[in-house]
């Protein structure tokens, strides 16, 4: 018969490991060592704050930066949005309101500019020429109060806002009509220039 060992569970403490080596510190050189390493410490996290701040004064610049154009581009639409919408009225102001109060004041800057001539009493006549539908007005406004000697011609090549003073050798142009022609043409090159600097940015 083969007999079989039982094991049997060993209750006993297992030998204690010999203890660690002693290592024996200058308390100096602990002192030091202990200082130096939060010296290291303290830097390493003084030049990752220094990092972090840097980094976030360039985020900030950059979406600073970005921010600014995109109001300036939104400045500028709305500029351009702006002055489309007034050409209308500018272009109606320079065809029809200005042309308007051309005739109503042409006879009054034509008496302003006879004026001087008046106060220096002359009997040489002036010889007034205007387009025949603006005739009628200047002579109503100047027939009555001068006292000069005025001679009324009319010249179908002049328009109704043009008007010439001749007095013996000088001669005055009133030229509303090309006034308002030049306002005109200021507003359109405005415009198409706005248009154009839109277009290219």
């Amino acid at each position: 018969m083969i007999r079989n060992r039982v094991q049997l569970e060993s209750f006993e403490a297992d030998p204690a490991p010999p203890p660690p080596p002693q290592i024996e510190i200058d308390p100096g050189a602990f002192e030091e060592e202990r200082l130096a390493a939060f010296e290291k410490g303290y830097a390493a996290g003084w030049d990752d704050a220094i990092a972090a701040q840097e980094a976030e004064g360039t985020r900030l610049r950059a979406d600073l930066g970005q921010n600014l154009q995109e109001l300036s581009f939104t400045y500028h639409e709305a500029r351009q949005e702006i002055l489309m919408a007034l050409r209308p009225l500018l272009v109606d102001i320079a065809a029809k309101l200005l042309p308007a109060m051309a005739r109503q004041t042409l006879a009054q800057m034509v008496a302003e500019q006879l004026q001087p001539l008046a106060e220096s009493a002359t009997s040489v006549p002036i010889t007034i020429l205007a387009s025949p539908l603006s005739l009628p007005v200047i002579e109503e406004v100047l027939g009555k109060s001068s006292g000069l000697p005025l001679v009324f011609t009319g010249d179908t090549t002049l328009g109704e806002g043009q008007v010439y003073l001749k007095f013996a050798e000088t001669e005055t142009r009133i030229d509303l009509d090309g006034v308002i022609r030049l306002i005109a043409e200021a507003i359109d090159t405005y415009f198409s220039a706005s248009q154009q600097e839109a277009a290219h940015g």
